[in-house]
Formats: C-alpha cells, sequence, structure tokens
C-alpha cells in the first residue's frame, strides 16, 4: 500500500500541513518537531510524489559527510580530505561534479540519525561517516537499519575512523588502530621507566574513547605482569583499581585535559606521566602542569593522540600516535565515488604510528613529589 502524506501526520502527531513545510523547508519548524517528522517519513519510507517515486532508485550529485565536530582538526582534515577526493576528475559545468555537504551532528546520535534520514531523501550518491559512533544498542540497531536503506537505494555507504557496522549495508569501512595506538603509546612510557600515570580519557559513550583506552590498559597489566615476573613489586599504579582511579573522562577538548589534569594530581601527586585522549585534551594537560609549576617532561611527561599539525610545534613538542588522517580521508572519497576499489571483506584496519618527541622522558629518579602546590588561580 501507498504511504500518503496523511499517513505520517499520523504517525509524527501532528497534521498533513506542518509535514508538507517539514519535507519542502519552506517554514520554519521547531527541531522536535521536524526531527519526529523526519523519523516517521523514515520509518514509513515515505516518498514525497509520483516522480519521486519513479526516481526512488536514483542517486543525486550529493554527497553527505558526517562529522562530530567541524571545529575539531581531526574532523576537519578528515572532512577536508574527503571533499577534495570526491571533487577529482571532474571539471566544467555538468562534468559530472558532486555536491559535498558537511553535516555537523554534534557528536548527537539522534542527529546522526536525522541526517542519514535527509540524504536518503535526496537519494545522495554517496555518504562519508567520520569517527568513532556512539555505543548506545538501540543506535546501533537504527544505524544498522538507516544504512541498509540507504545502500538498498543505491546510496554508497564508507565508514571512515569508525568501527564496522553487521548487516553488510557499508560499502567501505576505514577503521583506525586506536587500541594498538594506545598500547604502543602507553608501551613507550613504561619503557622509559613510568609506571604512574594518569590517563584524560574521552567521553564514555565512544568506541574511540573506548578502544583507546583499551590499548592504554592492556599495556599497564602487561607491565604489572612483566614486573612481578621479574621479582618486583608489580608496576605500582597500573592494578585494575589503581587504574579507574587514574582515569578520568571527559569531552574531546582543551578545557577537559586541564581540569582532568588537576584532580589527577589531587588523587595522586606522584604522577610522572599523564596520557591524554587527543592531541588538544594534552594541550590542556600541559596548561595545568605549567600553572602548577611543573616542567615538561622533567618533573611529568605527557602523550597525546593524532597527531595533528599543531603537535609538533607544541613546546615541548608533542609525543603521541599518527593517525594518517588527510590519507584515510582521500581513500574514504574515492571509495565513495567508486574510484577505488573496496579492501578485501570490506574493511580496512589503519595502522598508529607512535611519534616519541620531546614531550616525554624517564622519570625523575631523585626527591619525587609527595605534593602539589594547587591552587584555585589556575586557569
Amino acid at each position: 500500500m501507498t504511504v500518503t502524506l496523511a499517513d505520517v501526520a499520523a504517525r509524527a502527531r501532528v497534521s498533513p500541513a506542518t509535514v508538507s513545510r517539514v519535507l519542502n523547508g519552506n517554514y520554519p519548524v521547531a527541531t522536535s518537531t521536524r526531527e519526529r517528522v523526519l523519523r516517521a517519513v523514515d520509518e514509513l519510507d515515505y516518498v514525497l510524489n509520483g516522480p519521486a517515486s519513479s526516481l526512488a532508485a536514483a542517486t543525486s550529485d550529493l554527497v553527505g559527510i558526517l562529522v562530530n565536530d567541524i571545529a575539531d582538526p581531526f574532523f576537519g582534515i578528515l572532512a577536508g580530505a574527503a571533499q577534495t577526493a570526491i571533487g577529482e576528475g571532474t571539471s566544467g559545468r555538468a562534468g559530472g561534479e558532486k555536491l559535498a555537504v558537511v553535516c555537523n551532528t554534534g557528536g548527537c546520535p539522534e542527529r546522526e540519525l536525522t541526517y542519514l534520514t535527509l540524504l536518503q531523501r535526496q537519494r545522495a550518491a554517496a555518504v562519508v561517516l567520520t569517527g568513532g559512533a556512539p555505543e548506545d544498542p538501540d543506535h546501533l540497531t537504527a544505524m544498522a537499519a538507516k544504512l541498509g536503506k540507504l545502500s538498498d537505494a543505491g546510496t554508497a555507504v564508507v565508514l571512515c575512523g569508525r568501527p564496522p557496522v553487521s548487516g553488510g549495508a557499508v560499502t567501505a569501512t576505514l577503521a583506525f588502530d586506536n587500541r594498538g595506538g594506545g598500547r604502543r603509546l602507553t608501551e613507550h612510557l613504561v619503557s622509559l621507566g613510568h609506571r604512574r600515570i594518569g590517563y584524560v580519557a574521552g567521553p564514555t559513550e565512544r568506541t574511540t574513547t573506548r578502544h583507546r583506552l583499551e590499548g592504554h590498559r592492556a599495556a599497564l597489566e602487561a607491565a604489572r605482569a612483566a614486573d612481578a615476573a621479574s621479582g618486583g613489586a608489580g608496576a605500582a599504579g597500573s592494578a585494575p583499581e589503581d587504574q579507574e582511579r587514574l582515569t578520568i573522562h571527559g569531552l574531546y577538548d582543551r578545557r577537559s585535559g586541564y581540569d582532568a589534569t588537576l584532580e589527577l594530581l589531587r588523587r595522586d601527586p606522584g604522577l610522572t606521566a599523564v596520557v591524554a585522549a587527543n592531541d588538544t585534551v594534552a594541550l590542556g594537560a600541559c596548561a595545568a602542569l605549567r600553572d602548577l609549576g611543573l616542567r615538561i617532561p622533567e618533573d611529568v611527561s605527557v602523550a597525546g593522540f593524532d597527531d595533528l599539525p599543531f603537535a609538533v610545534d607544541a613546546v615541548p613538542a608533542l609525543t603521541t600516535v599518527r593517525l594518517p588522517l588527510h590519507e584515510a580521508g582521500v581513500r574514504a572519497g574515492r571509495l565513495a565515488m567508486g574510484r577505488e576499489a573496496p579492501p578485501p571483506g570490506g574493511i580496512a584496519t589503519i595502522g598508529a604510528e607512535l611519534m616519541a618527541r620531546a614531550s616525554t622522558a624517564p622519570p625523575r629518579k631523585d626527591s619525587p613529589r609527595t605534593t602539589i602546590p594547587i591552587s584555585s588561580g589556575c586557569g
């Protein structure tokens, strides 16, 4: 049975006129109402009219690139590289160009699904989803269903820096080795002699956060086992209860790194190293340490993740894990446009490279700190 506009209105609990306004975009509608209408359109697979129905399996010149935060260099680099690759090989008017639109979700699962619904309605030629995924089971189920609908309509779907999804609806997945990178970073600190290591993690609900933290803790556990096997007392601070105490979650921003570092040093004034969820968080950690009168790396080593462009120019230059963001974005754009064959099995793991720089060094052997001069004037 053909779904009508009235059916959508009934499902969304609004008037047919409101549905029309949302779909035509010619009249302001409250955000919550708009999202409810789009959800109903999606659930009912509503197609606008007869001509649109005949084109339901066709695709347009539109490509959607979904990012969590376009102001974050991580996503800006990925999106810019993908957009450039999408425009490769086209020239002149009507030369096959695609309109690549960057959709900023703000890390909101509902907005992510809303954008995908809009792109489905526009019969987008391709969709590129970047960055970690929310770990809510209901969202993952809804996402798999949505990607299936896009794929069935002829839209190429590419995941970049995101874990694979089940269902076989994805053209290609480029997954970053966040676990491996997290482990190599902490192994580097352990090899320098660090055992009292604090960790500033990202939001708890993101896959990227969990994978990087798992790599960090795997390295600590291996160090603890090795220390015990060699006759030592084990890696101080690496027991599971200490790992929890010395892990603080927050946003992927500078302020989170600053505040979390102050709290970590309050919990353990003898920390010799801080690992940050990304390079921006690491800059906040460095600022907190400087405001406390501590030197990097003489008093406390600091390490980040991603190797964003500013990392090498920080003072001291930041030890971090390099993800080839530009290269990954270019590859995602080419996969979306069919200019590159998908990897075997549809999934490729992109390696993470340790970049050891001046912000990490062996811990001090003389006079370990027992107090930290934390004052309310910091910040």
